[in-house]
């Protein structure tokens, strides 16, 4: 199981009969980087690794990782509400509305006030149809959407339902609104960014953000990647 405790921390791994492992993912790597990365340290076995949830490659934070026999629970955690922290910059857009591509446009955000950026904050709260960014992981046709939107081909993606439950702005250093979102399964922070600006008359991306909790877990109970590797070869070598 993770390392939630200091006898899970302890104990040895049973990776075919199952784990659930959460990891601090590093900024710059893709969630599959991370599950290859694991599933390499585990060789010369032949391990079932999957991840509960994609996390953008500028992302940080909570992945879970399951393994061998637990990777039937995916759906399920995957299905979980999610907790992101994060800053959104305003005044700014970009292709992809994070920092993934370039800014493509810069607009005034001088004339707002505190009072604007949080109560646009709350009409955000509840129900809503939204659509996901075109720099997406989504999969058309087989092909995944980042990879045509990076072509430059126009694509067409649908919407679709999310709940966001919290929407709190924890601090305000304009152009930078730090904010803590509470949200249901399939929620874009990005898109919530991008949308945010123009709710605001004004344009916005999404500068840093982190994944804290995923149903129960939380990233204060995840791996450093490289510590969890280290501890997978350790007992590799105890084994052996």
């Amino acid at each position: 199981m993770a390392n939630t405790t200091e006898e899970t921390n302890s104990s040895p791994f049973q990776f075919a009969e199952g784990e659930i492992l959460l990891i601090d993912k590093p900024l710059e790597w893709t969630s599959f980087d991370v599950v290859g990365k694991l599933r390499n340290s585990m060789k010369p076995e032949k391990i079932k690794v999957g991840h509960a949830g994609t996390l953008d490659p500028l992302a940080t934070g909570l992945l879970i990782i399951c393994t061998g026999k637990f990777t039937k629970k995916i759906d399920s955690f995957q299905a979980e509400d999610k907790e992101y922290t994060g800053v959104i910059t305003l005044g700014a857009t970009t292709p992809s509305y994070d920092l993934e591509t370039a800014i493509d446009a810069t607009f005034d955000y001088t004339q707002i006030t505190e009072e604007d950026i949080r109560s646009t904050a709350s009409n955000f709260i509840g129900e809503q149809q939204q659509y996901p960014p075109a720099h997406s992981a989504i999969k058309i046709n087989g092909e995944r959407v980042y990879e045509k939107a990076r072509r430059g081909e126009e694509v067409a993606l649908k919407s679709r339902r999310i709940v966001i439950q919290e929407f709190q702005i924890e601090k305000i250093e304009l152009p930078a609104v730090y904010f803590r979102i509470t949200c249901s399964k399939g929620t874009y922070i990005r898109s919530i960014a991008h949308d945010f600006g123009k709710a605001l008359g004004i344009g916005a991306h999404l500068s840093a953000l982190k994944r804290t909790k995923s149903g129960n877990f939380h990233v204060d109970n995840a791996w450093n990647l490289q510590d969890l590797i280290q501890k997978i070869k350790l007992q590799k070598t105890v084994n052996h």
